[in-house]
């Protein structure tokens, strides 16, 4: 079993996480003064997301990122209801930092009210856990004030002293944002997206300064990378892919090419959606990829990765030369 140290925490985990985003379900993004927006993944079923966490469990996964928002607070629920008699074997991050409405199912950001909310915000994500500690706690509002994030970080390092958390780390693309909290005593983890079609040099380079882990977001970029969509692919109106067209602009460009990186990254033996995790394995041993999953077949496939490792030099190599002959940006 491939695993990666988490930072200075020196937790172990499984080199491969489960990303919790889309067994949260339906729920809508309603920022005030604009339209609203679905953020969830569509239609799922409860039993089958424990069932594919528990099979993630059985195949050595023992590291789960969620979050408050995700379902406005059901993906939490679902998690520790799965994990209620698993809990020592598993180690759970989630993130902070919105306003969470869950008799509405609706979201938004207010960035005057994140000071004022974080403890409680922790003691609401613990109750829905089903827990007594939160192992990995990130700051989810990506631009937050670089002023005002040193505060952020002094409630957290409060929250540790008291055993609510372990450590903490901050969900965002920005190398900025993340360099704010990269020292903090129990800073181990930034989340930042990373996948085929994405590199984040910058922020690789601040995590192996700092000792910190990667968290990748979006490893299969949207499902995109796992070659399973087509010009004619659609998505339903609950869905965050809601209104993709693949006919045109960046995703049709990122389709073919995909087509142009099939045979090399399945050359080992890998399925796509497996080569496109041993790819970021291969580009750096701190990243964890966290995709997301509905299904116990999807759990199983992504866990085959990790019997497969990372990919090997020469294709990283080609790779490299392919995205640059065929590139979607």
């Amino acid at each position: 079993m491939m695993t990666r140290r988490l930072g200075k925490s020196g937790i172990e985990v499984s080199a491969l996480g489960m990303g919790c985003w889309a067994i949260g379900g339906p729920w809508t993004w309603e920022q005030p003064g604009e339209e609203p927006f679905p953020a969830g993944w569509g239609t799922i079923d409860d039993r089958e997301s424990i069932r594919s966490i528990h099979a993630a469990l059985d195949s050595g996964i023992n590291f789960f990122d969620t979050a408050a928002n995700y379902g406005a607070g059901h993906s939490e629920k679902i998690l520790g209801e799965a994990l209620k008699k698993k809990r020592e074997g598993a180690v759970i991050a989630t993130k902070f930092g919105h306003i969470v409405d869950a008799a509405e199912r609706t979201v938004y950001k207010d960035d005057d009210q994140v000071l004022t909310n974080l403890r409680q915000d922790c003691e609401n994500s613990l109750r829905r856990l089903g827990t007594d500690y939160i192992d990995i706690y990130q700051f989810h509002e990506a631009s937050y004030s670089p002023e005002l994030a040193p505060r952020v970080m002094e409630i957290l390092e409060e929250l540790v002293g008291q055993g609510k958390i372990r450590y903490y780390g901050w969900s965002t693309d920005l190398p900025d944002r993340a360099a704010i909290f990269a020292g903090g005593a129990h800073c181990t983890a930034i989340q930042f997206a990373l996948n085929v079609n994405h590199d984040n040099p910058e922020m690789r380079a601040l995590c192996r300064k700092h000792d910190l882990g990667g968290i990748n977001k979006s490893p299969l970029n949207k499902g995109i990378l796992t070659g399973k969509f087509d010009p004619e692919s659609t998505f339903p109106d609950n869905d965050i892919r809601h209104g993709l067209n693949f006919q045109e602009g960046l995703p049709a460009k990122r389709l073919k090419q995909v087509d142009a990186l099939r045979e090399v990254m399945t050359a080992g033996g890998h399925t796509l959606a497996q080569a496109a995790l041993a790819y970021i394995w291969a580009l750096d041993d701190r990243m964890i990829p966290i995709p997301g999953f509905k299904t116990r077949k999807q759990v199983m496939e992504n866990a085959g990765a990790l019997d497969l490792g990372p990919l090997r030099a020469d294709q990283m190599s080609q790779i490299s030369e392919i995205l640059t002959a065929w590139p979607a940006q």
